[in-house]
């Protein structure tokens, strides 16, 4: 038996009678917090290139998706074979130039040029796409979710003065590198704490504002 078949079943035994009574409660949502606690310790030792605790990190990752695909199992929706044969079927589809007829792609920008094309051309899960904005996890960080804000205004060319003070985006980027970056959102973050304001809501509410003022601007057909 493979390694993470003998996880698949640990995880199973857990969630039996007999098994675990925290496991037993546990639920999709009340994992949430889980999932997003072992990303962040992920996260650090990418950050720390911490090789030897990356990979301790990456198996609590790889518990919790587990986990979620032995709740949906249970439940008569998917196994974890499902969620598996999807990716790696979405893998395939999406790199037609590695696994396909597809011409072949020279540079890493060309390939994510093709990725989007093939992506948009998908059949879309969840919610209907709402805007012109694309529709962003709820979830996702308020730091990405401004990136990605900022960056879907130029990808699409969208009409952001009023909305952003683009020449300052601009003079900002020029002086900018990583470290200054860094000790720049560190001390905003700290006068942040000290004057007692939430940094990552006052910028997710920024940042929401910003689509909605954008999308403000535009002739209504554009905006649907």
């Amino acid at each position: 038996m493979s390694a993470l078949a003998d996880l698949r079943k640990t995880i199973a035994a857990l969630r039996a009678p007999g098994g675990c009574p925290w496991d037993q409660e546990q639920t999709h949502a009340s994992l949430t917090r889980c999932l997003i606690d072992e990303v962040s310790e992920l996260l650090d030792t990418i950050d720390r290139h911490d090789l030897p605790h990356m990979r301790e990190e990456l198996g609590d990752v790889l518990m919790q998706v587990v986990f979620h695909a032995q709740l949906a199992e249970e439940a008569g929706q998917f196994d974890l074979e499902a969620v598996a044969a999807e990716a790696n079927e979405k893998l395939v589809r999406r790199h037609p130039h590695v696994f396909g007829t597809g011409d072949k792609i020279g540079t890493a920008e060309d390939v994510i040029v093709k990725w989007e094309q093939i992506k948009a051309q998908e059949k879309k899960n969840g919610p209907a796409q709402s805007g012109v904005f694309k529709d962003l996890p709820p979830r996702l960080p308020a730091l990405m979710f401004a990136e990605t804000v900022w960056k879907q205004i130029q990808k699409k060319n969208l009409p952001a003065a009023g909305a952003v003070d683009v020449a300052q985006v601009q003079a900002l980027g020029a002086q900018l590198d990583a470290a200054t970056l860094g000790k720049m959102l560190f001390e905003l973050t700290a006068a942040a704490r000290v004057n007692g304001l939430d940094p990552e809501g006052a910028l997710r509410l920024h940042a929401t504002q910003v689509m909605r003022d954008v999308e403000a601007r535009l002739p209504a057909a554009a905006a649907t």
